[in-house]
């Protein structure tokens, strides 16, 4: 069969597409079924593709630069902080908040968080010097993410303690 540098679908490189322009240019991102990863009505920009679909054994190499930032950012407490950082806001305030933190716990992950350019410590001139923290726009990116995964956990810890329970009797007489 004659190869046609016009023909999308008859390439020499099945991981590329035909480019009316005689070259080939990279197949759009597939899942494991060979389906694109985006919806061709919709833009890239609209919808980004399930990075694990397109490789998942990339994403947990005990390299990746994914891992100690997920660790520094992703534990509760920071969420929990980021979450309650709708506006600058003081130590105590976020202390009252943030039901069960301790100060030490707190200290901790404003400290972490400002490290990694999520927040910023703001210093305030008053007498005695006071302090407010408040999200960098950075910071402010995540807000989406994380309150769709607590909006997930909210809707699911019903049936997730559900499974704990079950878990919990069928494998406490077995330990």
């Amino acid at each position: 069969m004659a190869l046609s540098k016009t023909d999308p679908e008859a390439t020499a490189d099945p991981g590329a597409t035909g480019d009316p322009a005689g070259g080939t240019r990279p197949r759009a991102p597939r899942s494991r079924e060979g389906q694109p990863l985006l919806d061709p009505d919709e833009s890239a920009s609209r919808r980004a593709p399930d990075p694990f679909a397109v490789n998942p054994q990339r994403y947990f190499r005990a390299d990746c630069a994914s891992r100690p930032i997920l660790d520094q950012i992703a534990d509760k407490w920071s969420m929990m902080v980021m979450a309650v950082l709708e506006e600058p806001t003081r130590f105590n305030e976020l202390k009252r908040r943030l039901d069960g933190v301790t100060q030490r716990v707190l200290t901790q992950t404003l400290r972490r968080l400002e490290r990694n350019g999520m927040i910023e410590r703001i210093v305030l001139p008053t007498s005695p010097v006071g302090v407010q923290y408040a999200l960098t726009p950075m910071g402010e990116s995540l807000r989406e993410p994380f309150g769709h995964l607590y909006t997930w956990a909210i809707e699911h810890s019903a049936q997730i303690r559900s499974h704990q329970e079950r878990y919990d009797a069928e494998t406490a007489g077995g330990s």
